[in-house]
């Protein structure tokens, strides 16, 4: 079984490519960071004896996102999941936040998606199977104060998965959008809340792998995770 994953190395990535590694999983990884992927790789490899293949990319960049997909597409002909989580969070009111923070955003939160998905599509749909996750935010379902172009892009990012879902679901392809509220990650660092009052990437994994390995006559279209008190 292959699996990829962008924006891999840290957080919920990270979390599902252990999840993955752990149940045998090969996995095909990118992030901006060849150290940080040369470790996954060494650790995921030695833990589980599975095979990860590691590629850097700076997926705001139309070209790194496509050569991603070439260099997937030279090791595989068979994909099994693609989590398109690969993403960038800055705070910001629509009329206050910085110049180009839309584009940043929409490039890496939508088009990255959007390409890679576009890429390897010929693969799913030649075999006629697999499962496309997209990992989208609680803040795809609401605005909120100071969410900006962020919410913007996680908007839209909802919109692409639902309108694959509709292109896809008589091709036998899944396709599932992961709405997470407030998870512990490297954008929370520095937050002085309660452990619980944020949930933990691996609970983000485990209902992944449960929307995965339902049978091919059952598709989650939408999780929807909150911390057990609310959103923050």
């Amino acid at each position: 079984m292959n699996i990829i994953i962008t924006g891999a190395t840290k957080g919920i990535g990270r979390a599902v490519a252990e999840h993955f590694a752990g149940q045998g999983f090969d996995l095909a990884v990118c992030a901006r960071t060849q150290a940080d992927l040369d470790a996954m790789q060494r650790e995921l490899e030695k833990a589980h004896g599975v095979k990860v293949l590691v590629k850097v990319a700076d997926f705001r960049k139309k070209q790194d996102v496509l050569d991603f997909a070439a260099f997937v597409r030279s090791h595989w002909s068979q994909i099994d999941v693609l989590v398109n989580n690969a993403g960038v969070f800055a705070p910001g009111a629509v009329h206050d936040e910085a110049e180009g923070n839309l584009e940043w955003m929409m490039e890496t939160n939508l088009y990255s998606a959007y390409h890679l998905t576009r890429a390897l599509l010929p693969i799913f749909l030649q075999q006629k199977r697999g499962h496309i996750f997209n990992m989208c935010s609680i803040a795809s379902l609401h605005a909120y104060p100071n969410g900006g172009s962020y919410s913007i892009s996680k908007f839209a990012l909802l919109g692409f998965s639902k309108n694959l879902r509709e292109e896809l679901k008589d091709k036998g392809i899944k396709v599932t959008a992961v709405l997470p509220g407030a998870t512990w990650s490297d954008s929370w660092k520095g937050a002085d809340f309660p452990a619980d009052r944020l949930m933990q990437a691996s609970d983000v994994a485990q209902a992944v792998w449960s929307a995965w390995a339902m049978s091919p006559a059952a598709v989650v279209e939408d999780i929807v995770l909150r911390p057990q008190q609310g959103d923050l």
